[in-house]
């Protein structure tokens, strides 16, 4: 597996995956559930299909993943992997006590899939995928 820094790429990374993931939601829809504030809003208001918590994780690892992103909600860090076939949770850069880290998104690279790391136990994980 290869892993690039993608500085500054956060802030992109958000808008094309709301773009690609929220979209069936109007503006107000997505204002009524705070999108702004927490993308994966979307999925906790079951505003779309998504499946979570072990299913998420299972079906996270088992998608094909030749090029994905890792991005947080409040920090512009990301990450570019290459051939992460083998790439598990554990691997993921999560940190549950930096609030810059701990919502968590690895995108499909085609937008074909999400994986979401939330910063609520509750809540998450979550997957979605476009056919």
């Amino acid at each position: 597996m290869k892993k690039s820094e993608i500085p500054k790429w956060g802030n992109y990374l958000r808008r094309i995956w709301r773009e690609r993931f929220a979209n069936s939601l109007s503006k107000e829809e997505q204002d009524e559930i705070w999108v702004d504030d927490f993308l994966w809003h979307i999925c906790s208001w079951e505003k779309v299909s998504c499946l979570k918590k072990e299913k998420a994780i299972t079906a996270f690892l088992q998608q094909k993943k030749p090029k994905c992103t890792i991005f947080y909600q409040f920090n512009d860090d990301a990450f570019l992997l290459e051939h992460a076939d083998t790439l598990s949770i554990n691997d993921l850069p999560y940190i549950q006590d930096n609030m810059d880290y701990n919502d968590l998104y690895v995108m499909d690279w085609k937008g074909k899939w999400t994986f979401v790391m939330t910063h609520e136990p509750e809540c998450g994980p979550y997957f979605i995928q476009i056919n």
